[in-house]
């Protein structure tokens, strides 16, 4: 009984010091916090630590703007002056815009001597692309390549509207629609839209399979114009294999990269 007084005793004791010396250190805190405010105001810029109120951003006028931009200390005494361009520098900015150098490669895009002009279309490829800027140009190029293979008519691609940039762009907005079609001219025959009498027809929406040869487009794709006048292609990325094909069909894929899928004048113009 007396050594279960002598702990009750103890606990009391312990814990009255404890509260004892949380007050104290918030006595400290209350009297020591303006010494040290005062201090610090005496401090060079450069030396001062952001207060929470100042880091951060407010709206002005709908836009945002930053209130304090922290340099680091090693920086802050050695402000940054605007550097002139010299002939030297001048010379390196040009060379940023010069071509590559080609190391000894030439274009290969002209037809072999038994490349055929294109034959009677047997049908219509609507063509839907899909991902960024360059992902549905490679994707162009390749569906030009699949209209010569299965004897379609190619209607203007329709550019992806539904991918993360949400861009609104249609084919003329981006690339020349008349140079795309005159220089196909002797490979495939190419349309800005669908015939009107056709605008109803049933078409054959496909997913053609990526990385396909030639044979799964004369075998399975073609024999499709049996019960379809018009295909749409739902995707355009990466539809065509890249290695064994013919090279003719090759070709015809870098003549559409190179020379028929160009800016349009707006863009091109912008450009310079």
């Amino acid at each position: 009984m007396q050594r279960r007084r002598w702990t009750l005793g103890l606990l009391r004791k312990l814990l009255t010091c404890a509260i004892g010396a949380m007050g104290l250190l918030a006595l400290l805190y209350v009297h020591v916090r303006p010494f040290l405010s005062s201090e610090v105001a005496k401090l060079p810029d450069s030396y001062k630590l952001p207060m929470q109120q100042e880091i951060g951003y407010q709206k002005l006028g709908g836009e945002q703007s930053w209130k304090l931009e922290v340099v680091p200390l090693h920086l802050s005494r050695f402000p940054f002056t605007a550097r002139k361009l010299d002939g030297a520098a001048i010379l390196e900015l040009d060379k940023l815009w010069k071509p590559p150098p080609n190391r000894d490669y030439v274009p290969c895009v002209e037809p072999s001597s038994t490349y055929s002009y294109p034959e009677e279309p047997r049908g219509y490829l609507l063509v839907h692309t899909n991902g960024g800027l360059n992902q549905m140009r490679a994707g162009i190029c390749d569906m030009v390549a699949v209209a010569r293979v299965i004897n379609a008519t190619l209607v203007i691609p329709e550019l992806d509207k539904r991918s993360f940039w949400q861009d609104p762009s249609n084919f003329s907005d981006v690339f020349d629609e008349d140079h795309f079609i005159s220089s196909l001219a002797n490979d495939i025959k190419v349309i800005k839209t669908l015939p009107k009498e056709l605008s109803n027809a049933t078409r054959a929406v496909k997913h053609f399979r990526s990385w396909s040869g030639i044979d799964y487009y004369e075998d399975e794709i073609a024999s499709m114009w049996a019960n379809y006048q018009v295909i749409r292609a739902a995707k355009s990325d990466s539809r065509l294999a890249n290695n064994n094909l013919p090279p003719d069909i090759q070709k015809l894929r870098c003549r559409a990269c190179y020379e028929a899928l160009r800016f349009s004048p707006r863009v091109e113009a912008m450009g310079k």
